[in-house]
């Protein structure tokens, strides 16, 4: 599944994207780092967890999506490759919902790519995948993930204390969360009417 409006476009994360996305993980290692998720030190006595490799990651990935239980996509802005954005935890019966998280390169931070991939990728899970809810799990000190949903909308919920392992330690989350009935006439659209009076570039 391709989705793209304007500029933006989501498509499926493929394994002849390794150069492209180690360039930009390369170029954004410090600005990405903060933000990263971390491997918790091991219990004693158990084996020291490696971080995958890119070929692993993307088979990984897939996997998850054969299940559906994932849809990872690259975000590309123009045609260039500049940041991923997964949508996971995909949970179907009496839930119907996922958790999306993203990065995206530092040289195109604030002229809307990422709100509108998030958008993009909101409407395609309420519409054709058929979720009833979106989560979106951020730190509280990162304020440029913060602006994308706030941009968007999304509802604050609370605070889930050491949600996840961040950059060596287990950090504080805040939860936003978006259900289908709150964008009935889609996400996307309703960031497409925000913008103009946000004066976004």
């Amino acid at each position: 599944m391709v989705l793209t409006d304007g500029d933006v476009t989501l498509r499926p994360i493929k394994l002849r994207d390794q150069r492209a996305w180690r360039e930009v993980n390369r170029r954004n290692r410090d600005w990405l780092r903060p933000w990263e998720a971390t491997i918790p030190p091991p219990a004693p006595g158990a084996p020291v967890a490696q971080r995958p490799t890119y070929r692993q990651m993307v088979r990984h990935l897939r996997a998850e999506a054969n299940a559906g239980r994932m849809l990872p996509f690259v975000v590309e802005y123009r045609g260039v490759l500049v940041g991923q954005l997964t949508v996971a935890g995909i949970t179907w019966g009496s839930m119907c919902s996922g958790h999306v998280g993203y990065w995206v390169d530092r040289d195109v931070a604030g002229r809307g790519v990422m709100p509108t991939a998030v958008a993009l990728a909101v409407d395609h899970c309420f519409g054709r995948v058929g979720l009833h809810r979106i989560e979106v799990c951020i730190r509280p000190e990162n304020g440029p993930s913060r602006r994308v949903v706030e941009k968007l909308g999304f509802r604050e919920e609370g605070i889930r204390p050491r949600y996840l392992h961040i950059d060596g330690a287990w950090r504080d989350h805040l939860v936003f969360a978006l259900t289908a009935e709150e964008v009935p006439g889609g996400l996307l659209r309703r960031w497409h009417q925000a913008r103009p009076a946000r004066h976004e570039k």
